[in-house]
């Protein structure tokens, strides 16, 4: 009978892995891996009947893959979340996101103001431009309440209409 060997080596990280399988009758599969200084990192032996190979195969990439499922790592965004996400918004939070916006002169960066207020707030940039037409502002203008007509596209509607939790807008409709 021949012999057949068949050799591959990755790359992965720091540490590359070297596989050297043989059939002779049955299957023999060798596995090293050496870090970038040549230290002995990974090591393991297979042997097989020659028919088992291929289920073998299937059965130990199950595993492996269900196996580094469970010990990767959390996803850095739940770490990096603002401490107050997904929070319920105080009326006091409404009030402080709309006195930070108007009181913004009109040439400030939107982006920067709401990054700014999005720290202050402990929320994320996307939760503040999304709740500033319900107290009233114009997302789009710093410093600007929301128009009526605005309002009226956004679908804000009655008591987020340019005021904030039903207190009367002193200015009028929609402020000025």
């Amino acid at each position: 009978m021949t012999t057949t060997t068949y050799e591959n080596a990755v790359r992965i990280g720091s540490t590359t892995y070297q596989l050297v399988a043989t059939a002779d009758p049955g299957l023999t599969v060798d596995l090293a891996g050496v870090d970038a200084s040549g230290a002995l990192v990974a090591e393991g032996n297979l042997r097989l009947p020659a028919d088992a190979g291929a289920r073998i195969g299937k059965l130990l990439a199950q595993v492996l893959e269900a196996l580094g499922r469970l010990s990767a790592p959390v996803a850095p965004a739940s770490r990096d979340r603002p401490a107050n996400a997904n929070q319920p918004w105080t009326e006091d939070l409404d009030e402080d996101l709309r006195a930070d916006w108007l009181a913004a002169p009109v040439d400030t960066p939107i982006a920067e103001l709401i990054r700014s207020i999005a720290k202050r707030l402990e929320r994320s940039p996307t939760s503040i431009r999304s709740r500033l037409a319900r107290v009233g502002c114009d997302p789009d203008v710093p410093g600007r309440a929301l128009s009526e007509g605005a309002a009226e596209v956004l679908g804000v509607q009655g008591r987020d209409q340019g005021r904030v939790r039903g207190a009367p807008d002193p200015g009028g409709e929609g402020g000025g």
